[in-house]
């Protein structure tokens, strides 16, 4: 049997899996209260520590806690941009589909604009509705210099317009676009997109890079500390349950010793207990050493 993080269920989509599946998440009173003043002021959460210390997963602890659902995700790279993360239209596929129309002699009606919008993450997360989603912006220190401030605006005023919208001749009529949920439309009006509840934002970094002051402003910030033995012990039983800690003790010991000269991940070591736990010998060093290996730099 796969580990409990890596089961998929081929009748429903891994996001709509995860929104109903708990998991298991610890959390420090002062790092809760932290995550609470994030929520009361409508601020983002900026969350930085070393990989594998849980912060993309805090973004679905908050979901499952609140009841607040599939948890709407933009990995942040190089490449990324505000604009991608807000909407994109498809105008080449208009444009053909257009052009299909008038060759085929069809009543020669435009195509639905709608059908060829798609919010991205951030836009799906601005939709009005009556309770927040939370959106995770994972690894924000990956992109371009420029997009913390870039997001400044959005986070500030809460809405973000649609040019292509914005001009059709009768805007008070709503436009159905798509939604980064799959198979999940919703309506536009004047070719604008305003929150009534700002949603849960949970940005993640790893440190690599500063911030502009302005961002950080408008942002609580949280430092997720590398997790300790007590720690560590409490994620294990969490996700694999009493009986992975009956023998795991070396284990421990071994992931201590090794994160101590470099960078190791939580999930390393969920790896190893459950590899353990399933009868795999973990007693060759090779073996060992491909799952507990350093995550930064050479091996």
């Amino acid at each position: 049997m796969a580990p409990p993080w890596r089961r998929f269920d081929a009748q429903e989509p891994r996001s709509s899996a995860e929104a109903s599946r708990p998991r298991p998440y610890l959390i420090d009173r002062e790092e809760a209260d932290i995550v609470n003043a994030a929520l009361h002021l409508r601020r983002p959460l900026l969350v930085t520590g070393q990989p594998g210390t849980g912060k993309s997963s805090l973004a679905h602890a908050v979901a499952h806690e609140l009841g607040l659902g599939r948890v709407l995700q933009w990995p942040v790279n190089s490449r990324s941009t505000l604009q991608d993360a807000l909407y994109r239209y498809d105008a080449v596929g208009r444009l053909r589909e257009a052009t299909l129309r008038r060759d085929t002699n069809e009543d020669g009606t435009e195509p639905d604009i709608g059908q060829y919008i798609r919010l991205g993450p951030l836009g799906s997360a601005l939709v009005p509705r009556e309770r927040p989603r939370v959106l995770l912006i994972d690894e924000l220190d990956k992109g371009d210099v420029d997009l913390p401030n870039d997001l400044l605006t959005v986070f500030e005023e809460g809405e973000f317009a649609i040019p292509e919208l914005s001009r059709l001749l009768d805007g008070h009529v709503p436009v159905h676009v798509q939604t980064d949920d799959p198979d999940t439309t919703a309506p536009v009006t004047r070719g604008r997109v305003r929150c009534s509840e700002f949603p849960v934002v949970i940005i993640t970094s790893n440190g690599e890079r500063d911030f502009p002051a302005a961002f950080l402003r408008r942002c609580v910030r949280l430092d997720l500390p590398d997790p300790d033995e007590r720690r560590l012990r409490e994620i294990v039983l969490g996700h694999l349950g009493p009986d992975a800690l009956d023998d795991a003790d070396d284990l421990l010991r071994e992931f201590l010793g090794r994160r101590a000269t470099g960078e190791l991940a939580t999930d390393q070591l969920l790896n190893a207990v459950f590899l353990r736990k399933g009868g795999v010998n973990l007693d060759a060093p090779s073996l060992l050493q491909a799952v507990l290996h350093r995550l930064g730099g050479a091996v």
